[in-house]
């Protein structure tokens, strides 16, 4: 199998290495997260400019076309210089929603707000009790007319403050836990009856708890079957746990050099402490974690070009697995051989640790996704 990348690929990830590069250093990030919502509105502009933001949408719809592929390439990137702009709930989640089961009117009202860089989107999914499991939906969506009716509360939603659009799972029949009677809705974030708590994360990005309270949608908000889109759900949370293994490989990329280029130069008893051996070791395993997931985060790469769903979602799942075991040795490591500064807010290494184990707790922690290995019988 060809694991190189083409001519566009290579020519994808020196545009937005450069981008990143001339605009997003440690001293910048910290400037645009204090903008409005937590992110810059000008990089995210540069980001359209250059495409990206289009990149996974079909060419009728105005986007280029890519793969899965290409945006490893963009994640990876942003993982690198610690990106805090809402591509992973814009582009990735919502894209995936409306590319997947959006229909031809849904996509011509939203993907060009999405190219264009004029609309961002957040996942309204996780609930007060649901853990990782998706299909532990209380929010309720009854019929009223054509349209439906929206009640209840969903936590942590990534952009949730900022977003103009909100991508809300609902049940519209069954109990709690049941895997049919879920559907997936396009709300206009300032509908009447929603209120949102917004509060910066742990790793500096920005989210929000919401509450709806009698929200009324037309019929054309339902994404899919209403009745039965827990499938739908199930492929796009697939693609955005692609998406962050990839961008955990590029995180722990940039830990791993800014922790060698730190031992080279920190010095103890009158010589960099990077000679001492020991030190030398510690730096070797981490190269090796770091390469045994980017390996992995391939195969997941690879898993969305699968036909069958089930080896698609084990594959997905042994991907965070392998990333979540890499990234915590990765960035602990990171943060012992940094020593203190390491802990402290002025030093990159410790934002970097941050995100890494955010991401480890997202759409599934390590033990949910080793659980799900087991009982597909699949083997790690």
């Amino acid at each position: 199998m060809d694991f190189d990348l083409s001519e566009e690929q290579r020519l994808l990830k020196e545009s937005v290495d450069g981008l990143l590069a001339d605009s997003y250093d440690f001293e910048a990030r910290k400037k645009y997260m204090k903008e409005k919502g937590g992110w810059s509105k000008a990089v995210w502009g540069k980001l359209a400019e250059q495409g990206l933001l289009g990149l996974p949408f079909a060419e009728a719809d105005g986007g280029f076309g890519a793969g899965a592929v290409e945006t490893m390439i963009v994640m990876e990137a942003l993982g690198k210089a610690l990106v805090v702009e809402p591509y992973l709930a814009t582009v990735v989640i919502a894209g995936g929603f409306l590319r997947h089961g959006g229909s031809a009117a849904q996509k011509e009202a939203h993907v060009p707000g999405i190219i264009d860089g004029s609309k961002t989107f957040a996942f309204a999914q996780l609930e007060k009790n649901s853990r990782y499991d998706l299909h532990d939906v209380v929010t309720s969506a009854k019929k009223k007319g054509d349209g439906w009716v929206i009640d209840g509360e969903k936590f942590v939603v990534l952009n949730g403050e900022n977003a103009d659009t909100l991508i809300v799972t609902a049940r519209t029949s069954g109990a709690q836990r049941d895997k049919t009677g879920i559907g997936v809705f396009l709300v206009p974030a300032d509908a009447k009856g929603i209120t949102r708590k917004g509060y910066p994360t742990q790793d500096g990005l920005h989210a929000a708890d919401i509450t709806f309270t009698n929200v009324e949608v037309g019929a054309d908000s339902a994404i899919g079957n209403p009745a039965d889109a827990l499938a739908l759900i199930e492929r796009v949370a697939d693609e955005a746990r692609t998406a962050v293994c990839a961008e955990a490989v590029g995180a722990m990329d940039e830990s791993l050099k800014t922790t060698v280029e730190y031992i080279k130069t920190r010095k103890q008893f009158g010589v960099a402490i990077g000679s001492f051996q020991s030190l030398q070791h510690r730096a070797s395993d981490m190269f090796v974690a770091l390469e045994q997931a980017r390996s992995m985060s391939m195969l997941a790469t690879m898993a969305a070009d699968f036909d069958n769903a089930r080896e698609r979602a084990t594959s997905v799942a042994a991907a965070k697995v392998q990333i979540g075991k890499s990234l915590k040795f990765v960035g602990q490591q990171s943060i012992q051989l940094h020593g203190g500064i390491g802990m402290t807010m002025e030093a990159k290494i410790g934002h970097y640790f941050k995100r890494l184990t955010m991401i480890e707790n997202s759409f599934g922690d390590t033990d949910y996704h080793l659980r799900r290995v087991s009982e597909s019988g699949g083997l790690l």
